[in-house]
């Protein structure tokens, strides 16, 4: 079984134990659109990946679910501010991965892990520093990933290489599911720690 596909499913019974609703709460999800969205992406990574052209595809459940979720997220942000770092975030995100892997060895055989677990942890911690709230560095995590899939190929066909780029599918569905839940647990195990350190500065104040 994926990784991927493992994190989600424990992901998901934090969901129905309740032990995820203040992560909920932030994202503006539901426990039942969480269940949905965690279900549709399980699913659909099982899917046969989706022919666009001869050298473009992608994969249901590690792509297009997840970017549909960026999507509904974005447009619950709060303010402007935050949307603006929704849509910086992933560029940064995405420049860091990108450059991880030029300087990783083109053969993977050639490392003794799977590059793709460390895009994704990479992709998180990133997309968590520069999202800051969950919702962002959700975003950033998947769509940073999506993006430096997309230079890497573009890289690679200027180079008259007629690389297929298949968006979502195989490896790439791991990163994605680590990058986005690395980067929403990071939000909010740092974000947590930082508000209760916080509250005794704040109840100080008030008394005075």
């Amino acid at each position: 079984m994926r990784i991927g596909t493992i994190l989600l499913l424990l992901a998901g019974l934090l969901v129905l134990f309740g032990a995820g609703q203040r992560v909920l709460d932030r994202l503006r999800l539901t426990d039942r659109e969480a269940l949905l969205f965690i279900a549709l992406i399980i699913a659909g990574g099982y899917l046969p990946d989706i022919r666009v052209t001869e050298y473009f595809a992608f994969n249901i459940g590690g792509a297009l679910i997840p970017l549909a979720l960026c999507v509904y997220l974005f447009f619950k942000a709060n303010t402007a501010r935050e949307k603006g770092r929704a849509i910086l975030a992933p560029i940064v995100t995405a420049v860091a991965v990108y450059g991880l892997g030029r300087a990783l060895p083109a053969d993977p055989s050639e490392m003794m892990f799977d590059p793709n677990y460390l895009y994704g942890i990479v992709a998180g911690v990133i997309a968590y520093a520069f999202g800051r709230s969950r919702r962002c560095a959700f975003i950033a995590g998947v769509l940073g990933v999506t993006l430096a899939n997309v230079a890497t190929w573009a890289t690679v066909r200027m180079q008259g290489v007629p690389q297929r780029l298949v968006l979502g599918g195989a490896g790439g569905y791991d990163v994605i599911v680590i990058s986005g839940l690395l980067a929403v647990l990071l939000a909010e195990l740092i974000g947590e720690t930082l508000e209760r350190m916080s509250r005794p500065a704040r109840a100080t104040v008030e008394r005075k």
